[in-house]
């Protein structure tokens, strides 16, 4: 199972920090990845961290302002979201795949394939 936190109300340049909890799985051995969808568009993968925490994918409409990291000993990936926009706006998920790498997960994982996370509603404005 995945659960994602953090969401909330934010003003512009403002940041957040998501964290998404994994269990069931042998998590160091892991790699997850953040996405995020507006309603009426398809996901978009946002993050994605390999097992280990030295790889990683960043999306670029999020580059310089979003990181991804992880802490093994709590079974956690975090995605902080610093000079938030507007554009941010989205539900967030996070999402896993056993055997996947962390490229794969961001660029090709499908809703109706691995494990995802209930989603976490990130809102931007003033």
């Amino acid at each position: 199972q995945l659960q994602a936190s953090g969401g909330g109300l934010v003003q512009p340049g403002g940041s957040l920090r998501l964290s998404c909890e994994v269990s069931g799985f042998r998590f160091a051995h892991l790699a997850v990845g953040w996405f995020r969808q507006v309603p009426g568009d398809g996901r978009e993968g946002v993050a994605c961290i390999g097992e280990g925490g030295e790889d990683k994918y960043i999306g670029d409409s999020v580059k310089g302002r979003f990181t991804v990291s992880r802490d093994d000993a709590k079974n956690t990936v975090y995605l902080q979201m610093n000079d938030l926009k507007p554009e941010d706006t989205a539900v967030y998920y996070c999402a896993t795949a056993s055997g996947w790498g962390y490229g794969a997960i961001c660029l090709t994982l499908e809703p109706d394939s691995g494990s995802w996370g209930q989603g976490t509603l990130v809102t931007v404005s003033s």
